[in-house]
C-alpha cells in the first residue's frame, strides 16, 4: 500500500459561537436545572473558548416558523373546542392564546439550512484542495464524500459532481455515517483505490455542520457537554497513485478494528424537532479497547524492524481528551512525549468529528515537517468502530 496525500485544505465555520454565549443561552431556557451551578466549570474543563458554526447560534434557537397549534392545526382545535360546548368568544381566545405559544423547530427547518451550508463548504474545500493539487475537476477519477450530521438524498458527492463539475464516469463513493473515522477511513480507501490503479486521482470532501445537534429544548446534562463540544468544519484532501510534487505525506498501512455490541453507546437520535447526539459514558472505556488493539497493530507491524519504532507524531480523533490523556498513559515504552500535541491544539476550538483528522494534519503541515518524520491517523466513532492509517512525510 502507497499512495500519495497532498494538503488537505480546510474550512472552519465562519461564524464564531463563544462558550460564554452558549452559558447564557442555557441558563436563561434552564434556569431550574439540577446541574446549573456546574455549568461554568463542565465549560472550563473542555478547554474550548470558541467554536465556528457554518450558521449563527441564533439559527438554532430561534423557534419555529409555526405556532403552538401547529398540531393538530387551528381548524381541527376550534371545532373540537366548539364541540365541547365552548363559545365562539371563547375559542377566539384559546385559539389566540395557543398560537401566541412559540414551538420547537421541526426537523426541515433545523436541518434544510445546514444541509445549503453543508455542500456549499464542501465545494469551497473541494476547489482549494484540487487548486493546492494542481488538479482540475475533470482530473479526479473517484470522489468519497462524508456528513453525518445532514442525510440527504441525492447526497454531497451529487451535489459536488454537478457543483465543480466533475466528469460523469466518475465514481462516486458517499459514506455518510462514517462520521468521526470518515478522515482516517475515506484516506484508506483512497489507498486501496489508487493501488488498484495508481493513475487515479481521488478526492475527499467531508463537511459536517456538527451545531444541528445543539437541541435547545434538551435539559440533560449529556445535552449540555454537546452543546458544548461541537464545530463545524469542512476538508478536502487529493490522494494520488503516484508522488506529485504537491504531496506531502505517504500512506503506507491501514487498520481498522469494530467493537461488537456497541452501538448504543454514542448515536444520532432523529427527533420531530430534529438530531440530536446521545452520549453514554461508557464511550470512552470502549474507544480506550480500540487504542490498545491499534497499539498491537502497530506492535505486531514493526516487530522485525532493525530499529526501535515509533511514530514521530500521532495525529488522533478520539472524541475527547479524556481518551487522549488514555493514549499518552498506554503509548508503549520508548515513545517520546508530546506526541499528540497537534491532536490537543483541534480541540481547542472544538471537537470536528470527521473532519478532526484532517484538520490536525494540516496544523502539523503547516507547523512544517522534516522529510521522513513517520506518523500515525487514528479516529474512533460511534458504533464502536477505529481506522488507523500509517504513513511518513515527504
Amino acid at each position: 500500500m502507497s499512495a500519495y496525500l497532498c494538503s488537505p485544505a480546510v474550512l472552519h465555520g465562519e461564524h464564531a459561537v463563544e462558550t460564554g454565549q452558549i452559558l447564557a443561552e442555557v441558563r436563561g431556557r434552564h434556569p431550574h436545572a439540577p446541574w446549573l451551578s456546574r455549568i461554568d466549570g463542565i465549560a472550563a474543563s473542555t478547554g474550548i473558548a470558541s467554536r465556528g458554526w457554518m450558521l449563527p447560534l441564533e439559527t438554532a434557537i430561534a423557534p419555529s416558523g409555526g405556532s403552538g397549534l401547529r398540531t393538530p392545526g387551528v381548524e381541527p382545535a376550534r371545532a373540537a373546542l366548539a364541540r365541547d360546548g365552548f363559545s365562539d368568544r371563547e375559542v377566539n381566545r384559546v385559539i389566540a392564546a395557543l398560537e401566541a405559544i412559540p414551538a420547537q423547530q421541526t426537523v426541515e427547518e433545523r436541518t434544510a439550512p445546514a444541509w445549503a451550508a453543508v455542500q456549499a463548504y464542501g465545494e469551497r474545500a473541494a476547489r482549494e484542495a484540487l487548486e493546492t493539487a494542481g488538479l482540475q475537476p475533470a482530473e479526479v477519477d473517484c470522489l468519497i464524500t462524508s456528513n453525518s450530521t445532514t442525510p440527504a438524498l441525492p447526497g454531497l458527492d451529487l451535489s459536488l459532481l454537478n457543483r465543480l463539475p466533475l466528469r460523469r464516469d466518475v465514481l462516486l463513493l458517499p459514506a455518510t455515517q462514517w462520521a468521526c473515522i470518515a478522515g482516517t477511513r475515506s484516506l484508506a480507501l483512497a489507498a486501496d483505490l489508487v493501488g488498484a490503479d495508481p493513475d487515479r486521482a481521488v478526492l475527499v470532501v467531508i463537511s459536517e455542520a456538527l451545531s444541528t445537534t445543539y437541541q435547545p429544548a434538551d435539559d440533560t446534562l449529556e445535552s449540555l457537554i454537546v452543546r458544548l463540544l461541537f464545530a463545524d468544519t469542512a476538508v478536502a484532501a487529493v490522494v494520488t497513485g503516484r508522488p506529485r510534487a504537491e504531496s506531502i505525506l505517504r500512506l503506507d498501512a491501514a487498520w481498522h478494528h469494530t467493537l461488537p455490541g456497541t452501538t448504543d453507546l454514542h448515536r444520532l437520535d432523529t427527533r420531530a424537532d430534529g438530531t440530536h447526539f446521545v452520549m453514554d459514558r461508557r464511550g470512552p472505556r470502549a474507544v480506550q479497547e480500540t487504542v490498545a488493539a491499534m497499539w498491537a497493530w502497530l506492535r505486531v507491524r514493526h516487530q522485525d524492524d532493525r530499529h526501535p519504532w515509533h511514530p514521530d507524531l500521532l495525529l488522533a480523533h478520539p472524541g475527547g481528551t479524556r481518551v487522549l490523556e488514555y493514549m499518552e498513559q498506554t503509548m508503549p515504552d520508548g515513545w517520546p512525549g508530546g506526541l499528540l500535541a497537534y491532536s490537543r491544539a483541534g480541540y481547542t476550538t472544538g471537537n470536528r468529528g470527521g473532519a478532526a483528522v484532517l484538520d490536525i494534519l494540516r496544523r502539523a503541515y503547516d507547523a512544517g515537517q522534516k522529510s521522513g518524520s513517520r506518523t500515525v491517523l487514528y479516529a474512533a466513532a460511534p458504533g464502536l468502530t477505529a481506522t488507523a492509517v500509517e504513513g511518513e512525510w515527504l
